[in-house]
């Protein structure tokens, strides 16, 4: 079931990753290998999951990986204090 959610999140994951914390820059970076998705998820400690689908694609879906935060798109602009600055930021 992992695999498959890990199949399902890949499709549109991304990983924005700052550079420095003086550099206001911040890398992002497409994700399209499962296995790199899943080295991220077992290796990264300063991360933060979050998930922009609707509720309803979530559970369409089988649902979400453990520790992702369900931020859906239409509402991450008045949610972005929910988002910390100073993590790498996976999507799905």
């Amino acid at each position: 079931m992992q695999r498959i959610l890990l199949a399902a999140l890949l499709v549109g994951a991304t990983c924005a990753c700052a550079q420095d914390k003086k550099d206001t820059k911040t890398e992002v970076k497409k994700i399209t290998d499962a296995n790199e998705l899943e080295k991220l998820l077992k290796e990264e400690s300063n991360r933060f999951f979050l998930d922009v689908r609707e509720p309803a694609e979530i559970s369409e879906l089988g649902g979400s990986l453990p520790g992702y935060v369900n931020i859906p798109l239409g509402e991450l602009e008045k949610r972005m204090n929910e988002v910390p600055k100073d993590k790498t930021i996976i999507t799905a």
